[in-house]
């Protein structure tokens, strides 16, 4: 079995020869993943050298800003300043065929291993960062039409790049939108149905239309709005912290419809440095998840750093999921 009928296996729960692996370069992985080059005309409006700190313009030219000791950084400007300028603002060319000739070339190259693209976030990520989170977060209450209108805007430019990906091989696509902090969604659920299904629903249903998978990641508590996520057709939920909405709850909200790709829990269980501890997360992530005809792709963690994880306490977990993976697929 190839990895690439390994993977696809694994999220349509049709008995796959073992759980998938999503590891570092050195170490095994059934994911071609290809990403978009970058725009050869575009320019920031601002650069800056400072010495204490890393600030710099995104594609958006939303403006960034992040300490030495870590690779993460959060928007302390947005480019939508004033909702009078959403008619006028130029969306950056995201959809633009060239910068998806290097992908179609990497995944020419990888015939084998489950090919996976990028979107650049999803409307929610996207928006919050033009406006800056905490002004954004009033806005979804004091002006809903102003948010839609910019709403459809990013919608209809992501559609933009599934049709791009669609002539890449591409099999599916994978983005980041954070929706919720360690207790509670960012947005009460109603308002999360109210005003920002239908843009999920939309994207999703044209992916599937292409023949792409939708692959999700979001940090923090998500519980609330799996159901809807499994049932409009989101294929792989990409979750840190699985234990926030309860693999059992996962298990059967999921099941034979939605596959859960996940680390050991970056911050109830990795963060213990207890090898047979982690060993055993690892093992129950599988067992709950991975054991019934598929449904779990076993992942890794990027930024130990930042969660002051020292790089062994993850190898028990890659070891423990390598070695436990292959007999309860």
């Amino acid at each position: 079995m190839t990895s690439r009928e390994r993977v696809k296996r694994c999220i349509t729960y049709t008995n796959p020869d073992r759980c998938p692996t999503s590891f570092p370069t050195s170490q095994p992985s059934d994911i071609c993943g290809a990403g978009i080059s970058a725009d050869p005309d575009w320019k920031p409006w601002r650069t800056w050298e400072l010495p204490d700190f890393k600030q710099w313009e995104d594609e958006w030219h939303n403006v960034w800003k992040c300490l030495p000791n870590t690779s993460r950084g959060e928007v302390i400007e947005g480019v939508i300043k004033d909702w009078a300028q959403v008619e006028t603002y130029a969306m950056p060319r995201m959809d633009l065929p060239l910068r998806y000739d290097n992908a179609r070339e990497t995944f020419a190259a990888d015939l084998d291993r489950y090919h996976l693209g990028s979107l650049p976030g999803f409307p929610f990520a996207i928006m919050r960062y033009m406006r800056q989170v905490e002004v954004f977060l009033a806005d979804v209450l004091l002006y809903p039409d102003e948010v839609n209108t910019l709403q459809r805007k990013v919608v209809d430019l992501l559609k933009r790049c599934i049709d791009q990906w669609a002539t890449t091989d591409c099999d599916g696509v994978f983005f980041c939108e954070d929706w919720g902090t360690q207790e509670r969604l960012l947005v009460s659920p109603k308002l999360w149905h109210e005003m920002f299904e239908w843009g999920f629903g939309e994207i999703v249903a044209h992916a599937r239309k292409r023949g792409i998978d939708i692959w999700m990641h979001s940090c923090g508590y998500v519980k609330d709005i799996i159901p809807s996520l499994v049932d409009m057709g989101v294929k792989v939920l990409q979750l840190d912290q699985p234990t926030l909405s309860g693999l059992d709850f996962l298990a059967q909200t999921c099941h034979g419809r939605t596959a859960i790709w996940s680390p050991v829990d970056i911050q109830r269980d990795l963060p213990t440095g207890d090898e047979q501890y982690i060993r055993e997360r690892a093992r129950e992530l599988i067992d709950k998840l991975g054991s019934s005809g598929g449904g779990f792709i076993c992942g890794y963690y990027g930024d130990m750093k930042s969660l002051a994880v020292e790089p062994e306490w993850q190898a028990w977990a890659m070891d423990e999921f390598a070695r436990y993976a292959s007999s309860k697929c």
